[in-house]
Order: C-alpha cells, then structure tokens, then sequence
C-alpha cells in the first residue's frame, strides 16, 4: 500500500492494518503527537484523496486499509535523529519530591536527540512508558523524571524495585516540541510537574547553545513539597544574564516567598503579550490546555505553541 503524504510531496510504502502514525515515524516523517489515544488531537491529519478530501483523522488513532493521500501540519526547523533501540543501564537514583524520583542512564550507543524531545522506556515486557529527557544529548548520560502514581501499573513497582545497575531499554528520540533555534524571538517555558524535565532541556539547550533570546521559564505546582529543581534553576540564573524563572504554587497556604496561585494567571499578568514569541508547554492536560489558550489569547501565533500534555496512562 501507499501514503502519500503533503506538503512534502513524499510517497511511503506501508502494510494493511498498518497504524497511520506509526508508519509515519517509522518514515521519518516529521509529524507532532503526544497522547497516543486519541484525546489530544496534536495529530491530527486531512484527508486528500478524491473520495474523502477534507475529512479530519487522528494519526495515532487510524489503521491503513487503502491507499491514500494526507496532509500532515507543516513542522518548522525539521530535526531528523535516526530511531534508535538502546540497552542502558540505571547510574542513579534520586528521590526529588514525594512523588518523584530522577533517574539516569548510561547506554550502550549515544541517543541523538533535541532539546525537548522524549523516549520509550521500557523496564519489563509489559513496562513501557514515555518519558522526557530532562538534559542534552551531549550529556554523558541520559536524565529522566518519573511520577510515582498511586495505584498504577508499573511506577509504584518502580519506586519499590529499580535499582543501581537494572537495564533498561530505550528507543527514541520522539517527538516534534522540541527546540527551535533558528530565531531570535523571546522563549516562554511553562511546567507543570515532571513537565520540568522536557522545558529544563529546552531552556538549557537554548542557552548552552549561545542564543541570546531572553529565556522565561515558569514551574507550577500545587504544594511547596512539590518543588523541585531550584539548584540547577539558580544555577541557570546566574550563569546566564537572558533566563529567569518563577515558582509558581497554586495551593493556598503555604508559606513561601514563591508566587502564589496558578501558573496560568501569573504568567497573565507578568506579560501583556506574547506576539512574535516562543512558547513551551508540558505537564498535566488542564494546565497545558489552559498555558495554550492564555497564550494564543495574547497574540501568540499558534504554530509556534509547542505543547506536550501529559496524558495518563495508568502508571
């Protein structure tokens, strides 16, 4: 069978029952995407073969039966890092808040990947789970933030079993809200949770990249015990004149000098707009969903919103 797939004008050769997105990425065709199950619509394609031109489908969520024809979104500054499949090994492990460890990995080959971009891990057979890298690929090792979740599947047997020295497979890069550096524009970083890790890589990628765009970068929360990562945000602070960041805590009550409320409305009243900017968004759907309509509200062009929400998927 045959995709083809616009605007890049490229034909792929495909198998029936084929998932759409999957054939996608296996082809190396730059396409956005982050639930996997249908409910964020970051894949969203357009049908145009004649019998069905126009018509909307999910990437993730549609077999191939036929040959057709689709147009992607158009994706600026293209990154294509070869997927690949890799043996690590865990170097450490390190409690961050109650609810979150970090973990890191040494693997066999180096993982080429940008700033912002994640992997599979897989821990056991029937334990895979996507996750950030918080660092750059030019680290020696690769960095990961794992939510323990209360009841799921495979973190809280994580948090009980992983140890020094377990292996661990990886395959990636994945993912398209990632870096873009051709620009000069003003970076907005938004998180929420282990959304930290993708928007720690993207801010130190930016400025160990030597751009000189004014970096923001926001961290919200819900409690102070859910903060993490102050050291290497100070760290960025005084190294680098053009980043600054904010702890935002939503829960009232506690008694810090951090902003106090949600991250959305802080980051409101702190700009008045945020045309010809960059934006950066990662951690749990409502706020990601909100960040994006607080943002877009503001004059920010759509197509230079690069968000990854953080579906659950019974962890």
């Amino acid at each position: 069978m045959r995709v083809t797939v616009s605007p890049l004008n490229k034909d792929i050769n495909v198998e029936a029952g084929s998932n759409l997105l999957e054939s996608l990425l296996a082809n190396d065709i730059p396409i956005s995407y982050s639930c996997m199950s249908g409910q964020c619509n970051t894949c969203q394609c357009t049908l145009t073969s004649a019998s069905n031109a126009g018509s909307k489908v999910l990437a993730c969520m549609t077999q191939l039966e036929t040959d057709c024809s689709i147009e992607i979104p158009e994706v600026d500054e293209i990154v294509t890092h070869p997927a690949k499949k890799l043996k690590g090994t865990v170097t450490s492990i390190e409690q961050q808040t109650h609810d979150i460890i970090k973990i890191k990995l040494k693997t066999n080959k180096p993982l080429e990947f940008t700033a912002g971009q994640y992997a599979l891990l897989e821990f056991a057979p029937d334990a895979k789970r996507p996750y950030s890298m918080a660092g750059l690929d030019q680290d020696d090792e690769l960095e990961f933030h794992i939510r323990i979740v209360p009841g799921g599947r495979v973190t809280p047997k994580l948090a009980e079993t992983l140890r020094v020295g377990d292996k661990v497979k990886v395959a990636g890069p994945r993912g398209a809200s990632y870096l873009r550096k051709a620009n000069s524009d003003p970076i907005l970083c938004i998180a929420g949770g282990t959304g930290f890790a993708p928007m720690l890589s993207v801010a130190r990628g930016a400025l160990e990249a030597g751009l000189q765009n004014d970096v923001f970068f926001y961290f919200g929360v819900r409690t102070i015990k859910d903060v993490y990562g102050i050291d290497i945000l100070e760290r960025l602070s005084n190294e680098y004149k053009n980043f600054s960041y904010k702890i935002v805590i939503s829960e009232s009550g506690d008694e810090s000098s951090y902003a106090q409320g949600f991250v959305t409305d802080i980051v409101k009243d702190d700009f008045d707009t945020f045309a010809d900017w960059r934006i950066y968004l990662a951690g749990p759907p409502p706020m990601v969903e909100a960040a994006q309509a607080l943002v877009v509200e503001k004059n920010a062009t759509l197509a230079n919103v690069y968000a990854d929400a953080f579906y659950a998927t019974g962890d």
